[in-house]
C-alpha cells in the first residue's frame, strides 16, 4: 500500500500539516519497520515529522507498531529497569553505567539498550564493556542484580535501520523518540525516560499516562537518562499511568562533583564508576535520588 498518502498529510509544513490518528500512525510506522517502503519514502517521512513534530496520538501509534514487533525480553522476578542509552558523552562523562550498576547493586534487573548513531560521542556500552558487561547476543531473561546490555538491532532490526537514517540526513527522527519510550520487556518494567526540551516532556508524560506505563521522567544528562550530577531535577513518577511528583526541582548548580573526571573517554569514566561503587568517592546526590525513586517505583509496581 505504501505510505505516500500519509506523507501527503504530514508533509505540508509546520502550519499546513495534519496530524495522523493513532491507528494511521501505527500503520505507517509498521510499514517502515517492516521494510515495506522505499528509502525515499523513509527520508520523506523522517523529514516531514521533523518539521511537523509528533503529537501524542502519533507517538502512541508509533509505539503500538513497535511493541507489536519487538523481540521482547522475558519477565524477571522483579520489575526490570529499562535504561535507554542513545546519546553518550559529549561534554560530560556518560554516567548511565553508574546508574545501572547502582540499581543492580540494589537487587534490580537492569536492561541498557542502545544504538550508536553519533561516532563523535562515547557510548555507555563502551564504558560497560570495560566494567565487564558485554552486549547480549539475543534477548533473554535478566537476573535480579544483573545489568544486561542489548543493542537495538537485537530488539528489532528495522528500528535500528531507522535510527541509522541519521547518519545520512544528519537529523534525529521519530525512531529516536520511540526508543526512549518503548517497553521491551514481556512483564513488569520501570522505563526511565528523559528529555531535553520541555515540550517533549509533556508528550512523554501524556504517553506514560495513556499507555498505563510505570516510568520515571526527568531532565537527563546530554540526552542520557541519568541525572546531571551537578543539579537536582524534578523527578516525575508514573505507576501504571498514575502520575505523582517524587522530587521537586531545586535551584542551583554544584561547582564541583568530587572525583568526576574532566575527560569523557570510556577508560576515565569506567575508573570513576569503579571508585564510586567501591565507596572511594561519594555517589552524586542527584543520581542517588534517582536510584531511590526507581526503587520506590519498582516496589510499588511489583
Amino acid at each position: 500500500m505504501g505510505i505516500a498518502h500519509y506523507i501527503k498529510e504530514i508533509g505540508r509544513g509546520a502550519r499546513g500539516a495534519k496530524p495522523l490518528a493513532r491507528e494511521q500512525a501505527a500503520d505507517l510506522f509498521g510499514q517502515v519497520l517492516d521494510g515495506q517502503v522505499t528509502d525515499l519514502e523513509i527520508g520523506a517521512f523522517c523529514l516531514a515529522m521533523r518539521v511537523k513534530g509528533e503529537t501524542t496520538p502519533e507517538m502512541a501509534g508509533f509505539l503500538d507498531a513497535t511493541h507489536a514487533r519487538l523481540a521482547r525480553l522475558p519477565a524477571s522476578e522483579r520489575p526490570v529497569v529499562v535504561l535507554p542509552s542513545y546519546n553518550g558523552a559529549r561534554k560530560l562523562p556518560v554516567l548511565t553505567p553508574l546508574l545501572a550498576l547502582l540499581l543492580a547493586r540494589e537487587g534490580l534487573p537492569v536492561l541498557v539498550h542502545g544504538h550508536a548513531t553519533e561516532p563523535s560521542r562515547v557510548p555507555a556500552s563502551d564504558v560497560l564493556a570495560l566494567l565487564g558487561v558485554a552486549p547480549l547476543a539475543a534477548p533473554r531473561r535478566i537476573a535480579c542484580g544483573e545489568v544486561a546490555v542489548l543493542p537495538t538491532a537485537r530488539l528489532h532490526a528495522g528500528l535500528a535501520r531507522l535510527l541509522d537514517v541519521r547518519r545520512v540526513v544528519g537529523l534525529r527522527n521519530a525512531g529516536h523518540s520511540v526508543v526512549k519510550l518503548m517497553q521491551p520487556v514481556d512483564g513488569p518494567a520501570v522505563v526511565v525516560g528523559s528529555y531535553t526540551h520541555p515540550a517533549f516532556a509533556t508528550v512523554m508524560a501524556e504517553l506514560f499516562e495513556l499507555l498505563d506505563m510505570t516510568a520515571l521522567l526527568s531532565r537527563g544528562l546530554e540526552g542520557e537518562v541519568v541525572s546531571d550530577p551537578r543539579r537536582t531535577p524534578q523527578l516525575d513518577g508514573f505507576v501504571r499511568g498514575a502520575h505523582r511528583v517524587l522530587q521537586a526541582q531545586a535551584p542551583g548548580t554544584l561547582a564541583e562533583v568530587p572525583g568526576l573526571p574532566a575527560a569523557i573517554d570510556a577508560a576515565s569514566t569506567a575508573d570513576y564508576t569503579r571508585r564510586v561503587l567501591a565507596g572511594e568517592l561519594p555517589v552524586p546526590p542527584a543520581i542517588g535520588a534517582q536510584v531511590a525513586a526507581i526503587l520506590q517505583l519498582s516496589t510499588t509496581h511489583a
